[in-house]
């Protein structure tokens, strides 16, 4: 590791250390030419698909732009910060587990849905009322009514998930287009 005071990379680690979720290591480094003191933080890249839009464009998967529309969704409700984390870890994890390159967008966006509406009910309308583009209250109306009878014996919602095969065959229609 390169010193930020004199630039050598005669460095050495004093301590390692855990945070708090133990997926960051806190490493105390000392420099051996200035005697520097600095400190270095160390993640796991985590290789995540490219999202596909509705209009076919293809953007990074982005976690900000999921935690921004998280918390504009449970914005005034009793909703802890680490349960909005909780939710977006979970979506990570999913995402990368379908083990794709490419991602529908339609596909996070239901996983985002049914994670807010195990949480809150609330912020679960909130999410689709922006992710679905209500138009009048009559689509706002419907979306209640769609919302209960959609609930599965647990009381859950179901969401028929965008599967493998549906995303590649989508994926290979665009590439066919001229």
């Amino acid at each position: 590791m390169k010193c930020p005071f004199c630039h050598s990379i005669q460095t050495r680690v004093i301590d390692s250390r855990l945070n708090q979720t133990q997926d960051i290591t806190r490493r105390r480094r000392h420099c051996e030419i200035c005697e520097g003191r600095f400190t270095t933080y160390e993640r796991v890249e985590e290789v995540m698909p490219v999202v596909i839009k509705k209009d076919g464009r293809r953007e990074a998967f982005d976690r900000e732009k999921i935690l921004s529309g998280l918390q504009k969704a449970c914005q005034k409700r009793e909703i802890r910060v680490d349960q909005i984390e909780a939710i977006l870890r979970q979506i990570e994890r999913r995402v990368q587990s379908i083990g794709l390159k490419e991602v529908p967008a339609k596909t996070v966006g239901q996983m985002v849905m049914a994670a807010l509406h195990r949480l809150d009910k609330v912020a679960y309308i909130r999410f689709a009322s922006v992710y679905r583009e209500f138009r009048d209250v009559q689509e706002f109306v419907a979306e209640l009514q769609e919302n209960s009878e959609s609930l599965d014996t647990q009381g859950n919602l179901s969401f028929p998930f965008v599967t493998i095969e549906e995303s590649r065959s989508s994926s290979d229609k665009k590439e066919k287009q001229p």
